[in-house]
This record gives C-alpha cells, structure tokens and sequence, in this order.
C-alpha cells in the first residue's frame, strides 16, 4: 500500500505541476482582472467588504499561518478553527487571495499527506497544521521557534514589528513597501539569531525553501504594502477595503511564484549579518 501511495502521489505531482504550468501560460494571454473584482462574487470579500473580525477566544484552534487565521476570525473558516475539510481550504484560500487552483490544491494536499489524512474526506483544527518542520518550521518572521514556546498560533509581536521595519520601498505616496533585499535581510537576521538561541534548531533546504515561500505572499499577495501587512500579521485581521494584489485571471500560480520566491533566498547571507 505504501509503494502504491507513492506513485499515486508522483503522478499526482506530475499532473499539478503541469495544470499549474498551463495556468501561468493563460494568465499571460488572457486579459487581467479589474481591481475592485478580485474576490468572486457570492465570496467573503466580495466588492472590498470582508466579515466582521472577532478576536480567538483560548479555546479556538489557530495555526502558525497569519493568513489563515485572519480566514477563521473574520468567520471564512469556521471560527473555532476546528473540524476544516480540507477542501473546504482549498476553496476558501483560492477565493480569499487569488491563489491558482493547482496552488489551492497542492498545499491542503501536502497538508492532508503530513496529517496522514485524506485530502477528499479527511478533517483537520488549525493548530494541527504548526506540525514542527511540515509547513512550520523554525526561523519562522512572525512565531518564535517551536522548541522555545509552546502556542505557534500566536503571532510575537515584537518580531513582526522588527520585519515590519525593515521596510524600505516607497509607493508614491510615500506609503512604505517589503521588497525583495527587505525580506532576505529579515530572513537573515532570524536563521542567524535562531541558531544562536535554539539549541534544537533544524535547518535544511527544504525549511529554507518553506520560509522563503510563506514570506513571499507578504509581497506578492500584499504586494509588500506594510499599510495592509500590520493589521494581517499584528492582529491576524483583513485590512478593510482590502483585496489581494494579484489581478492574474486564474490567479497566483506556484510557477509564477517562484519568480519572487527563489531571489528572496537566494538574497538571505548567513555568514555575515550587519545588525
């Protein structure tokens, strides 16, 4: 059964990657979507008016991921962040931030194959997904490492604070921007500092990978815009009038992802970091 797992699983991978491919050829011919009409219609956030945002209560499940609390706050997710389908996720996400349906995809999938899970029926709380070194992983910009506290459902503050002012793109009207170089430095800083003060710190390409890929949505989906970032990685909340960055028709595609994943790290030095 395992062997056959696996081969499900390649040719699974084959067929995403290829769906995925053939998407990000189509969002180059086809014409862009009109800002104002990212969110599809009958969706939360339809015409820039998101649900109403209510704080976790303790006993709420959350996950290491900003975005995806902000869904269960605002009641995208159910609220209590337990008992999600994973395709339930699959569609919520593709709705709430333009992400292409082979990404949709993909993720929940991986997320459901790590829970040993199945993606068509299986159920999972939000907390499950801080799973250390599936998604989560140490060196993480907004969550201290899993070995030095105990709830990855909780942004820190002041390390959201300390990316937050590595800011130094400007929009025209002055609003400050995370670019490219900000995002390396701040990825940087957190690998050197993490080694210093975990002592069960991992660190592999694939991790690396992981946290140049959850940090690039703050540019690509956000578009780097610190204005919409404060209120989703400070309070796990939807900036009012807020819609994803992304005007691509199918939506953000892994292989157009990439295009920003891959300089982020390729940007990160570990060996020397000015403080």
């Amino acid at each position: 059964m395992a062997i056959l797992n696996k081969i499900a699983g390649f040719f699974i991978n084959i067929f995403v990657m290829t769906w995925d491919f053939g998407l990000f050829i189509l969002n180059i011919l086809t014409p862009s979507l009109k800002p104002g009409h990212i969110v599809p219609a009958h969706a939360a956030g339809h015409n820039l008016t998101w649900p109403e945002y209510i704080p976790p209560k303790d006993s709420d499940s959350r996950s290491a991921c900003p975005m995806l609390n902000a869904m269960a706050n605002h009641g995208i997710l159910p609220h209590d962040g337990k008992n999600i389908t994973f395709k339930e996720l699959n569609t919520k996400v593709r709705q709430s931030f333009n992400f292409a349906p082979s990404f949709c995809f993909f993720v929940p999938k991986f997320s459901a194959d790590f829970l040993n899970r199945s993606y068509w029926s299986g159920r999972f709380d939000l907390a499950e997904l801080s799973l250390h070194n599936a998604i989560e992983h140490d060196a993480s910009l907004t969550r201290r490492d899993a070995a030095l506290v105990t709830d990855q459902g909780k942004p820190d503050l002041d390390l959201v604070d300390q990316l937050l002012k590595e800011a130094t793109g400007k929009m025209a009207d002055g609003s400050l921007l995370l670019t490219i170089p900000d995002l390396s430095r701040a990825l940087s800083k957190r690998r050197v500092d993490c080694r210093k003060t975990n002592q069960g710190y991992t660190e592999n390409l694939f991790h690396n990978m992981f946290g140049s890929a959850n940090s690039s949505t703050m540019l690509t989906i956000f578009g780097g815009r610190i204005d919409d970032l404060t209120p989703m990685l400070r309070e796990e909340r939807f900036p009012e009038k807020w819609e994803p960055r992304v005007l691509s028709r199918f939506g953000l595609t892994m292989a157009k992802f990439n295009f920003t994943v891959l300089p982020v790290e390729r940007g990160v030095k570990t060996k020397v970091v000015k403080q």
